[in-house]
């Protein structure tokens, strides 16, 4: 038996209603299957650990277009701060509330019901259709779409396009499409002196003034001049810890902590050996960990961007900008088995804060501008 098919708003607040925390899934993953499970989409459960991942696809052929997205969501802070309950969806004035609703259940309610709406239309469509579902892009991003990807991979299960529904609109619904992130690099170091009291400083090593100089290189160092799709690499320290907490002792060790927002123009070897270079320039005594939170990845002008904007320029009027500011995403993970990657979304302004919200008039655009890239890619 056939169910009824909700509209983009019915389902967005379906999703929104299900508390789902990271990693927390609550069953969101399980209502989109019911979806599209009666228009030939086979679905396939891909657990790792305590994250839920669905892979979810229809037809065998190439082209393969993808939509990726999350159904988890970071907690609400404080609840009594939210003008309606964050997870009771609630419709004022021509937003819709609710802890979700730009980040990205929106999204995921629109493309799931673009590529219902699509495959009710065009059954005879060429290429693939499928939808990638992880509950653990929130969080720590270890057992979500980089686990899916790897099993794809092993597999040797393509993907042609993908677009990863992101709330990438800025100043009005359409204005923007990803297309690339730069890449996070995060450094730990600790400075090794020797600790000792401050009216003796022939007996000690102050590790605050023996980082000072090449700390002040490093910030001042020009580490790459970007591309025409990216901005210049950045360094940026985000934690400067040293000392005992007494005015009479200087400190053993510092640690700073500093991380690099980079571009393609730059690799992760790259900024490792300019760092390590300058800090052997005076002779430290150091120990420095890396974590590699992300590469950069960029889809280059092509015909999945070509196809996105057409969508959004027909269905919106606007012109959409491609650019590549902003954090990291599940589109590194994605880019690594697929050579075209967007991301493209609802307006952001109001992600992750309290009363985050979505204008409802953007529903159901939203949900055309997928399904009109879908006929723009497979008739």
């Amino acid at each position: 038996m056939t169910m009824t098919k909700p509209t983009v708003l019915e389902l967005a607040i379906d999703l929104i209603n299900r508390d789902s925390i990271t990693p927390e899934d609550k069953g969101c993953q399980e209502r989109i299957t019911e979806i599209l499970e009666e228009v030939g989409f086979q679905a396939e459960y891909l657990p790792f650990e305590d994250v839920q991942n669905l892979w979810i696809r229809k037809g065998t052929q190439h082209p393969v277009v993808v939509f990726a997205g999350h159904t988890d969501v970071v907690p609400t802070g404080p609840v009594d701060c939210w003008s309606s309950p964050p997870f009771e969806a609630t419709v004022k004035d021509g937003l819709l509330y609710g802890r979700g609703a730009a980040d990205m259940k929106s999204s995921v309610a629109a493309f799931t019901l673009a590529c219902r709406e699509f495959v009710e239309k065009h059954p005879d469509h060429k290429g693939s259709l499928a939808l990638l579902i992880t509950s653990d892009e929130e969080g720590p991003s270890i057992n979500g779409t980089v686990k899916v990807c790897e099993v794809l991979k092993q597999r040797q299960e393509h993907i042609d396009y993908c677009i990863v529904g992101e709330p990438t609109s800025s100043k009005a619904f359409g204005d923007t499409i990803k297309n690339g992130r730069r890449g996070s690099l995060t450094g730990t170091l600790t400075i090794k002196g020797k600790q000792g009291h401050v009216a003796y400083p022939e007996k000690v090593r102050n590790p605050i003034h023996l980082s000072a100089q090449a700390i002040a290189d490093l910030s001042a160092q020009v580490w790459d001049n970007g591309n025409d799709y990216f901005p210049p690499t950045t360094f940026q320290i985000s934690n400067y810890h040293s000392g005992t907490g007494a005015t009479n002792v200087v400190p053993g060790t510092a640690t700073v902590i500093f991380n690099f927002r980079f571009s393609t123009a730059s690799t992760p070897e790259s900024l490792k050996k300019t760092v390590h270079s300058i800090l052997d320039k005076y002779h430290l005594d150091y120990d420095l960990d890396w974590v590699l939170g992300g590469e950069p990845f960029l889809t280059e002008t092509g015909n999945l961007t070509k196809a996105i904007q057409q969508a959004i320029l027909d269905t919106t009027g606007i012109t959409a900008e491609l650019n590549t500011v902003g954090g990291t995403s599940d589109g590194r993970f994605i880019a690594k088995i697929c050579p075209q990657v967007i991301e493209f979304g609802p307006i952001n302004a109001s992600i992750h804060q309290l009363n985050e919200h979505i204008a409802v008039d953007d529903l159901e655009p939203l949900k055309e501008i997928y399904k009109k890239t879908l006929s723009n890619l497979l008739l």
